[in-house]
């Protein structure tokens, strides 16, 4: 198995990097489905939720087909690298931090926008404003996307292939001692990954409640 360090810096940097993308499509796509009134709203909303749920090894096998040399996307070159793998780990965490922004929009005041608006915001200063009043539950989707992507294995076994100084992440690492029986170097690996999910998701808590006792003040 690669170095751990190696590991390690694949493993953030394609967990944050999709947690990012994800953040910046959810959060709109789940603010629109909160406050807009467009045909079609509940089957999208349909589809997020059962996003929440679907398994993300079928994620890896969807992402894999199209990015398989003989699939619509073959000729970008993506399979079994860390970008193809950023994509599939995009799609498992957008439908969760759209869903979690969907019900932290709703469970706002429901005269909140009409409020806003009356005190002469337009769209765009309405959404910020309310995006600020549920920026502690954001934060948590936010901190909830980061962890269903840096703890999934089965997208990043089908769609990276494990390959050694390539794309070997800590999930897949564990995976592959586990199964060659090297049980120290599974630990080892596991502890490095809940530390490195430790440390992200404490410093976006130090961030949620900071603004939870503003939001108090």
């Amino acid at each position: 198995m690669d170095p751990v360090g190696e590991v390690l810096a694949r493993s953030a940097a394609v967990s944050i990097s999709a947690t990012l993308i994800a953040v910046a499509i959810g959060i709109p796509v789940g603010t629109a489905l909160a406050l807009a009134r467009l045909p079609g709203r509940r089957s999208v909303a349909a589809v997020v939720n059962t996003g929440m749920a679907v398994p993300t090894v079928v994620v890896g096998v969807l992402v894999a087909l199209l990015l398989w040399r003989s699939g619509p996307l073959g000729g970008l070159e993506l399979i079994y690298t860390l970008r193809g793998m950023v994509i599939a780990q995009v799609l498992i965490a957008t439908p969760l931090i759209a869903g979690i922004t969907m019900a932290a929009l709703q469970a706002l005041p429901p005269d909140l926008p009409d409020e806003l608006r009356g005190l002469g915001a337009n769209r765009r200063q309405t959404v910020v404003r309310l995006w600020l009043e549920a920026r502690v539950p954001l934060l948590a989707a936010a901190m909830a996307g980061f962890g269903h992507a840096v703890s999934e294995v089965g997208a990043a076994t089908v769609v990276g292939g494990n390959i050694h100084g390539q794309t070997q992440v800590m999930t897949t690492a564990i995976v592959e001692g586990v199964g060659r029986g090297d049980f120290t170097a599974a630990i080892a690996y596991a502890a490095v990954l809940l530390a490195l999910a430790f440390a992200i998701n404490a410093l976006l808590t130090s961030v949620q409640q900071r603004g939870s006792s503003w939001a108090r003040s």
